[in-house]
């Protein structure tokens, strides 16, 4: 090859190269411009919506505003949307895609993101869903964004596939089945193509958008759902029920990791609380290794749990340490008997039971303090039996001994998980617990990573008639059982 055939490959290379990045550069289509409102239109209260210092902010009686310009008029398919987007405490908002405009009311076609930090609705009519939610389908419980902080939302839609990012991280994966479940007034609200919308809920709400790009995708294969059918329609009327799915009490145990985890819990739906055992001779044993370990699952899309570990672990860690947990849990299968000797019930040689009344009394005695005392949130792994006398499970857990337990769960407000792996506790002791007004929460407790679908929790859910408002969310920053009750003077025995 000679120098004039090497300068022409040279210079055609440069400029396919230079062609190339001007193409990139431009898939993406800018659609809010930070001026004014060109290419978007409001219904029903469009003075809602202001451009303000070069945010689009959303404040004011329920409008939608949709998107319309371009060379589709607003029409998209498959795309990838990037926003910034910042909320005021206690606003609610959302982004719609492939939704319709309408004259009036909540958009009835296509799928809406939810946004929300920190807004918890009214007694009549909460609002459990938090940011990154594909609201109603996919639901997420957890606080993935801070108010007043502008964070990113990105949504990106292929065919049957929606994926939600929140500052980067996934916290929505979700596969939608050909016929998916549908109530009669949602039939609508199915990947299709439509137009992107945003949302200004109420005149207490101010949330801002800004640097909103959308990037057209191709046509794609339709992807296999990662669940059966029956379990997406089974996870779907929960959601729709306003239901919170979340599996409390997940250990990384059995090699499993928090990545995996979280894959499974937007595989199935279900939103985990991951917890390390705290205690002595376990993982966590101070503040030191209690931060440590939560730097090791910051911004996870999970709860942070503490699963508190016999009774000295009110001695081993600080209150402040401790408040920063989502919610802290503990059971009642460590403790030191009358005589003074330390049991592990599940350690079959490290239990001693001289008398099956006499310890009966003695562990429900157990668990009146440690639910009146400690600082909790959960009461887990409830009414477990040593192997011992297991078998005699519904004649020890007499009326009287449940009744005590009850009535000091709702005295103290701590919630009874519903444990699934154990099956415990037993139908006839959480229709009790239901009837005085208990809190519940579910749990796997996990020892492999293969933790389940919380099977036992659903089959309860049906058979005591569950709704939101029987279950346990942990409790906002300022109102942890640790900030308000305190550690006790002294360990519970």
């Amino acid at each position: 090859m000679n120098n004039y055939s090497r300068l022409f490959v040279v210079l055609f290379l440069s400029i396919l190269f230079n062609s190339c990045q001007t193409e990139n550069k431009s898939d993406w289509i800018t659609l809010f411009n930070e001026q004014n409102l060109d290419g978007w239109i409001a219904h029903e209260n469009p003075e809602s919506f202001k451009v303000v210092d070069r945010e689009l902010v959303c404040h004011g009686k329920r409008s939608h505003l949709y998107y319309r310009g371009g060379e589709n008029h607003g029409i998209f398919k498959n795309f990838e949307l990037k926003l910034k987007v910042k909320t005021q405490p206690h606003s609610n908002s959302g982004v719609f895609f492939h939704t319709k405009e309408q004259e009036k009311s909540w958009p009835l076609k296509g799928y809406e993101v939810q946004v929300n930090n920190s807004y918890i609705g009214s007694e009549q009519s909460p609002e459990l869903r938090k940011t990154g939610s594909l609201y109603n389908f996919r639901n997420v419980y957890y606080q993935s964004a801070k108010d007043n902080e502008w964070f990113d939302l990105r949504i990106k839609v292929v065919e049957n596939h929606v994926e939600i990012f929140v500052d980067g991280q996934q916290v929505v994966n979700y596969i939608q089945p050909d016929n998916p479940y549908r109530v009669k007034n949602d039939s609508y609200k199915v990947i299709d193509r439509g137009q992107i919308a945003l949302q200004a809920h109420d005149p207490n709400s101010t949330v801002s958008f800004k640097n909103i790009r959308l990037k057209e995708l191709p046509d794609g294969e339709k992807l296999k759902p990662s669940v059966n059918k029956e379990w997406d329609t089974q996870v779907t009327k929960l959601q729709m029920a306003n239901f919170p799915l979340v599996d409390f009490h997940v250990h990384l145990k059995g090699g499993l990791t928090v990545e995996q985890a979280v894959e499974n819990s937007m595989k199935l739906g279900i939103n985990y609380g991951i917890a390390p055992n705290c205690g002595l001779k376990f993982p966590v044993t101070d503040d030191e290794s209690l931060y440590a370990y939560m730097d090791t699952v910051k911004g996870k899309p999970i709860f942070r749990g503490m699963q508190a570990e016999g009774r000295e672990w009110v001695t081993l860690f600080s209150a402040e340490a401790i408040a920063e947990f989502d919610y802290v849990f503990t059971d009642a299968m460590t403790w030191t008997d009358k005589k003074g000797r330390r049991m592990r019930l599940w350690i079959p040689e490290e239990v001693f039971i001289d008398d099956e009344q006499d310890f009966m009394e003695q562990l429900v005695r157990k668990i009146e303090a440690i639910v009146s005392k400690e600082p909790i949130d959960i009461y887990v792994n409830p009414t477990y039996l040593p192997e011992k006398i297991a078998a005699k499970y519904d004649e020890l857990w007499t009326d009287e001994r449940i009744d005590r337990i009850v009535k000091v769960l709702v005295e103290n407000n701590v919630a009874l998980e519903i444990n699934s792996r154990l099956k415990l506790p037993s139908e006839k002791i959480l229709q009790k617990a239901k009837d005085a007004g208990v809190k519940f929460s579910f749990g796997t407790n996990n020892v492999t990573p293969n933790f389940g679908r919380l099977d036992y929790s659903l089959e309860m859910i049906e058979k005591l008639g569950l709704t939101y408002k029987d279950m346990f969310l942990p409790k906002p920053d300022g109102s942890k059982p640790v900030q308000t009750k305190g550690l006790p003077a002294e360990i519970t025995g």
